[in-house]
């Protein structure tokens, strides 16, 4: 299925423009990361989709939004957008049933912030990668005021907003918000330059990008130019992530 806003994008090929930069370093997923870069057709498509269900965390989330909404496809691009980016799906799904889910479907990645289980953040759970990163992967409570590996981590994995400086054949600089850590809250910082890649070996699932686009960037790859309405989104639940996760760092202390 394509993308009912008209982008013309399917939902599996949304998917891969976000899961190919942590396949690619080997975080997550299959062997040979190449295979999400197929163009679209019904054969790369298959071979996303069948690649895509070995990303277990992401694909969890994406069959748990799809059931809490009634859509039969986890890779329909409404659902697809919902976990990345955030749009109007996220409110159906209520917090504490997926709170359980997460713990019963991730149970190697259920330690949460303090090496105790998938925290429920006063309610505020929901299925987006946001969460995954400040509430079920395990580098917030790895943070500390020795080492800055677990910040740059939380940093990198997060879906980032940003704006395209230069572009320089698959490589680019974009201008995006520091995650900022002072031993006891997160915030974001104001923007700072990053070098990125929108291309490897010749091949991409973007067309092109151009200096001046607002830009979704994970680890250090654009993943898609942004609408305003996506952007403000992405933006306001990293905003709200990030409250819901300071609140558990501060009353744990």
């Amino acid at each position: 299925m394509t993308d009912p806003s008209g982008s013309g994008v399917t939902g599996a090929q949304l998917f891969a423009r976000y899961a190919y930069p942590p396949n690619e370093l080997g975080y997550c997923g299959p062997d040979d990361p190449a295979g999400l870069l197929g163009r679209s057709s019904p054969e790369a498509d298959a071979e996303i989709t069948r690649r895509a269900r070995q990303f277990e965390g992401a694909w969890a989330y994406l069959e748990l939004i799809a059931e809490s909404t009634g859509i039969g496809d986890p890779l329909d691009p409404r659902v697809v957008e919902a976990y990345w980016l955030g749009n109007d799906l996220l409110p159906s799904v209520d917090g504490s049933w997926l709170a359980a889910q997460l713990r019963a479907r991730l149970p190697s990645e259920a330690s949460g912030q303090r090496g105790g289980e998938i925290p429920e953040l006063d309610g505020t759970v929901r299925p987006h990668h946001a969460y995954h990163v400040f509430a079920v992967y395990p580098w917030v409570g790895l943070l500390g005021r020795n080492s800055d590996v677990a910040r740059s981590v939380l940093d990198q994995c997060r879906i980032r907003t940003a704006v395209v400086t230069t572009v320089d054949g698959p490589r680019a600089t974009v201008q995006a918000g520091r995650l900022g850590w002072d031993g006891t809250r997160l915030d974001i910082g104001p923007g700072e330059s990053l070098a990125v890649r929108w291309s490897h070996e010749g091949r991409s699932l973007l067309e092109g990008i151009q200096v001046g686009d607002c830009v979704s960037v994970h680890w250090d790859w654009v993943c898609d130019v942004l609408s305003a309405d996506q952007a403000a989104i992405v933006e306001r639940l990293g905003r709200q992530q990030l409250a819901a996760t300071n609140r558990l760092l501060g009353a744990a202390g």
